[in-house]
């Protein structure tokens, strides 16, 4: 018997707490619209105070705690602390990520490392421990972020260690959706284009925009906000028929 979608249901977002990032903007939109809220970031202190704003603004739970996810104890004891506090654990999204402008020939092995293992291996420790719960409740929505960087081989401002780990992302989540589907659960992957966050290199100038934006079909580069409507979707009652896809949200930047 298929398990009923909750109406109280929780969302862990990882890399939630950056002012600036589509994290911080993914969990006020999910918010809004019912969704109680767990926070996993770096910045424990951030993330707290990004729960703490969203249950004053919007009137659900939230809770924040600080973990590095690319180590799997901190990683599976942060959705323990979230879980155990918070209504029926029911998606989760992977925002957490750095960005790597290195040249390719000048890339070390403690570089190769620092990014693999967060943007990637922090993506499995973090859904692993997430996935066991939503298997034992029959229902679930995990959300792995991709890039168009992987897809196009670089081309952004990040170069090779991050394609080649956001490449990971797509491989991880259509595997799990294989395997996790007949417990319920989906795994999809969003893929940005270029997005007006700082992980870009900073406060990106209307120049740069402008730029930044010729290489795809619409005029303008993505928002946060654009991010954040995909989440709400894959993540929704309604997607439980869409699994193992890349949903593309990158201004045209790449078809196929």
């Amino acid at each position: 018997m298929k398990a009923a979608f909750p109406a109280e249901r929780t969302v862990i977002l990882t890399g939630a707490a950056s002012p600036r990032g589509i994290g911080r903007t993914t969990a006020h939109h999910l918010a809004e619209h019912g969704w109680h809220v767990g926070i996993v970031d770096v910045d424990g202190d951030a993330a707290a105070r990004t729960a703490e704003d969203l249950s004053d603004r919007y009137g659900v739970r939230a809770l924040g705690v600080g973990a590095d996810v690319s180590d799997r104890a901190q990683a599976v004891a942060a959705v323990d602390a979230l879980e155990a506090d918070l209504p029926q654990l029911v998606a989760v999204v992977n925002f957490a990520g750095v960005s790597s402008p290195v040249p390719y020939l000048e890339v070390t092995p403690e570089e190769w490392e620092r990014v693999r293992a967060i943007n990637l291996d922090g993506v499995h420790w973090v859904t692993q421990r997430v996935a066991q719960s939503l298997v034992s409740s029959g229902v679930g929505r995990i959300v792995g972020i991709s890039s168009v960087s992987a897809q196009r081989g670089g081309g952004t401002f990040s170069k090779t260690p991050y394609s080649a780990a956001k490449a990971g992302i797509i491989g991880l989540m259509r595997s799990i959706a294989r395997e996790l589907g007949p417990f319920g659960v989906t795994a999809n992957v969003i893929s940005p284009g270029p997005i007006d966050t700082d992980i870009m290199g900073g406060t990106l100038s209307e120049e740069r925009k402008s730029h930044m934006a010729a290489d795809g079909v619409l005029p303008r580069i993505g928002t946060p906000r654009d991010i954040a409507a995909a989440v709400a979707y894959l993540i929704s009652e309604d997607a439980g028929f869409v699994t193992g896809h890349t949903l593309n949200v990158d201004g045209g930047l790449y078809m196929h």
